[in-house]
């Protein structure tokens, strides 16, 4: 309601009052959709900002502002030195008019959308428009005043049978108000009674009220909902001073609460899914026969398998003795099939135990995001500060990807507070391994083929967690040309034990000391990418 014509009717004329002999010093803009007008009678300065957005517009009266050094533009140069005459509220709408002492007007529409700022050095001059691309604001004219504002109840006999359509100004806390008092069940005259009623209160309201209705935080001129502070109806200035830090401050907390909640409720399903993924394909590793079985049933049976054979036909002792059928390639001997398939029965074992440590990690993380969240609910509601201070306790501070990537050539990922760098192709590479990557850096590349350079910056005093090291892994595989791999064998080292060869090429690097970790190839932050 800060906005609404019946607070900027009471406002109006308290900057009158206020800005009586104040000079415009400066006017400038250091944000977007920001227009901040700077005031002073030579003794004292009054500052009025103006934000000007679609998604919220607001005018606020700091008691002091220090203009930025860097990103701040000088706005409206004919408005300076430009004496304030009077302030208005045009009426039944949101603008408030500033009129000079030379003719000159500045009006500030703070409509819910197309919100602008319009000033006229001279009242025949051509509009400066603050949002250029609302042409139509160049012709805005305030409507002309309802001299009957209250009809009388023989009048009001012969009305619409909705005398709200008569009040535009009426919002939605109004609304709830008159809902207080019993307004639907009411007739129609005595409908037309209350709503004269309201426009009396809020023409000389008894209060200014900073409520909690319908879960936002309002300035209200009715005491309406959940009210939270009584301000002084004799001062409206102080009253939106009061308010829009609050209100800033718990949009900046909802804002924070709702990202940090998103953010571990995204980690806690996607773990969740991974893990029974996991145990999914290690339930059917488990349950189907083994490669080692197979290979061990070709060995058996060798003198039974005739040269050339495509398949052979014999007893399987895992089976309680049950005959089974092996399929042969004709090309290649039954050594060298079963030789292939210890071979994978290998990699089968060494699956195995990558999906049970993976599905065991991933339920672990997701069981401390759900954790995370039944903390996270038991915060002091509204807190911003407690809130900040709990989101870095736990690596959950705000993502800086964005700024990393506009900083670094290379891509960025966030996950748990660490920072991961993958190279772009082999020249990156060696500027991310030589140049960026710290010595205590964890390194990871897919083993035995080309692909990326995968860092982990250090966080001093904090190991690099195992879920974080799976998903360096993932990427370092995914860019390799082991992409379409089922399986690939990563490498990971801390970057002091990778060194390059004098004469290497590109992105060619000796690694002195490895472990290999075995991941699926993924990118897991594909879709905050």
């Amino acid at each position: 309601m800060h906005t609404n014509y019946y607070f900027l009717r009471q406002l109006a004329p308290a900057l009158t009052q206020q800005l009586q002999g104040y000079t415009v010093a400066t006017c400038f803009s250091q944000e977007k959709d920001e227009l901040v007008i700077g005031l002073t009678n030579g003794a004292q300065e009054f500052w009025l900002k103006a934000h000007l957005a679609a998604a919220g517009p607001m005018l606020t009266m700091p008691e002091s502002f220090h203009r930025a050094r860097q990103n701040s533009v000088d706005l409206l140069p004919n408005l300076l030195g430009q004496q304030v005459r009077a302030v208005a509220a045009w009426p039944n709408d949101r603008v408030l008019q500033l009129t000079f002492q030379r003719g000159a007007t500045l009006l500030f529409k703070l409509y819910s959308t197309r919100p602008n700022a319009v000033f006229r050095p001279t009242p025949e001059a051509p509009a400066e428009l603050f949002h250029q691309r609302y042409t139509d604001d160049a012709e805005l004219r305030p409507a002309p005043a309802n001299a009957d504002a209250f009809p009388t109840p023989a009048e009001a006999s012969n009305l619409p049978a909705n005398p709200l359509k008569a009040y535009p100004s009426l919002n939605d806390v109004a609304l709830a108000y008159l809902r207080t008092r019993g307004y639907d069940p009411a007739p129609l005259e005595r409908k037309w009674q209350l709503v004269r009623e309201t426009v009396l209160e809020l023409e000389n309201p008894a209060a200014f009220y900073i409520i909690r209705f319908d879960g936002r935080t309002r300035l209200s001129l009715l005491p309406v909902g959940e009210v939270e502070y009584t301000l002084p109806a004799t001062d409206p200035i102080g009253a939106l001073r009061r308010f829009v830090p609050l209100l800033l401050n718990r949009r900046a907390y909802e804002a924070e609460l709702r990202q940090v909640r998103q953010q571990l409720e995204k980690r806690a399903d996607e773990a969740a899914t991974s893990a029974q993924h996991a145990r999914r394909r290690l339930h059917a590793l488990e349950n189907t026969v083994g490669y080692r079985q197979t290979a061990d049933l070709i060995m058996a049976h060798l003198s039974q398998i005739p040269a050339g054979a495509a398949q052979v036909e014999v007893v399987d002792f895992y089976q309680n003795n049950q005959p089974r059928t092996i399929k042969l390639k004709p090309t290649e001997t039954p050594q060298r099939t079963a030789q292939n398939l210890y071979r994978k029965a290998k990699n089968q074992q060494l699956e195995t135990r990558e999906l049970s440590a993976r599905a065991e990690r991933r339920e672990t993380e997701a069981l401390w995001c759900l954790e995370r969240l039944e903390e996270l609910a038991a915060l002091p509601p509204g807190d911003l500060r407690a809130l900040r201070q709990w989101r870095k306790l736990h690596g959950l501070d705000p993502a800086t990807a964005a700024k990393a990537a506009q900083e670094l050539p290379f891509k960025v990922f966030e996950d748990s507070g660490f920072t991961i760098l993958v190279g772009r192709n082999a020249q990156n590479n060696d500027l991310l391994t030589q140049r960026y990557a710290h010595k205590d850096d964890l390194w990871l590349h897919a083993k035995d083929v080309t692909g990326s350079h995968v860092v982990i910056r250090q966080r001093p005093g904090h190991a690099v967690p195992a879920p974080v090291l799976e998903r360096a892994a993932q990427l370092a595989a995914w860019y390799s040309r082991r992409k379409n791999d089922s399986l690939c064998p990563v490498t990971y080292t801390p970057k002091k034990f990778v060194r390059k060869p004098k004469g290497a090429i590109a992105g060619q690097v000796v690694v002195e000391r490895e472990n290999v970790l075995l991941v699926v190839p993924a990118n897991p932050f594909e879709r905050v990418e």
